[in-house]
């Protein structure tokens, strides 16, 4: 789901970068609901299909849909959240934790028919309205759930290549899917030379702490930075072992482009990577600390539920 505080009335122009002409264009409410998680909206600019969640007053956009052709990422940091496809030793599974619209995890299906993808949300509302306006469907290899993400591995045998990592709610991280803890239990869910892509923001106080917790379980990082016209994301790709190098990381995406059907080269996002040293004090703030449980693990599960749900 897509993290980015904008009014609606900019929304074409600085999301989608189609210009101040675009943004002019007729928009139309085709559906609104209030969930037990969200004040969710579906809104049609021709050709696209915006799925916000309201939040103080403003709205977040969460997925946008080109309803021309059901492979495009409009969004630029949904496009480098592919950039793992490079990184995992095989690609035979994928679980996608924060489906929002879920064209991430509709994209790699459709790209990769035989690898069985995965995706999970917390809201079975948001997972109602992407089936209705978002092109998703129910199909072999492809599975939707309407589960918290850490509740869902705590209780899953089951191992995956790669595991992307998008879960906001408005401007909000759950606090859960933010922890040491959390993410020691994404690790023992990776096969080997598994990887784990994640959209964190950077404008947020905690991103330095996010980075070092994430490194203290999968202590290789790396950044591609990417720019929505408004502001910049940086995806976090991050796995355990030996480093993988830019050589290569060079043939395998080369493979891997041609190998998948891929609408965005991996190739040329590989331009974009920049190695991340945690202890480097000039990259990440020494002050920042490791983000931990603060109570043991059975209860943080049975709080997730309350957690999760919408402020009063």
């Amino acid at each position: 789901m897509f993290i980015r505080s904008l009014f609606l009335g900019a929304l074409a122009g600085a999301v989608l970068g189609i210009g101040a002409a675009s943004a002019q264009q007729k928009e139309t409410l085709l559906e609104s609901q209030e969930s037990l998680y969200n004040n969710i909206y579906v809104y049609q600019r021709s050709p696209y299909v915006i799925m916000t969640f309201g939040h103080n007053k403003q709205l977040y956009t969460e997925s946008v849909f080109d309803t021309g052709d059901d492979r495009v990422l409009p969004v630029p940091y949904t496009q480098f959240m592919t950039a793992a496809l490079m990184y995992a030793g095989k690609v035979n599974s994928i679980l996608e934790i924060g489906s929002g619209g879920g064209r991430i995890a509709w994209y790699l299906h459709r790209s990769l028919p035989n690898a069985r993808v995965t995706s999970i949300e917390l809201d079975p509302a948001v997972l109602a309205l992407s089936r209705k306006y978002f092109g998703i469907r129910d199909e072999q290899n492809f599975d939707l759930e309407a589960r918290d993400g850490r509740v869902f591995l705590s209780q899953s045998k089951d191992k995956y290549d790669i595991i992307l990592i998008d879960a906001y709610r408005g401007p909000f991280v759950p606090f859960h899917l933010m922890t040491r803890e959390f993410y020691q239990i994404v690790k023992d869910h990776l096969a080997d030379g598994g990887v784990v892509a994640q959209n964190v923001d950077p404008n947020t106080m905690l991103f330095d702490s996010a980075v070092k917790t994430i490194g203290a379980v999968l202590p290789q990082i790396e950044f591609y930075k990417t720019s929505d016209g408004s502001d910049d994301n940086i995806v976090t790709v991050a796995y355990d072992g030996a480093e993988r190098k830019a050589d290569d990381l060079a043939t395998v995406a080369s493979e891997r482009d041609k190998a998948y059907d891929l609408r965005y080269s991996l190739a040329s996002m590989l331009a974009e990577r920049k190695r991340v040293d945690i202890n480097n004090t000039q990259a990440i703030d020494a002050n920042a600390k490791v983000l931990t449980d603060d109570f043991a693990p059975v209860d943080a599960l049975k709080s997730i539920e309350q957690h999760n749900r919408k402020m009063p």
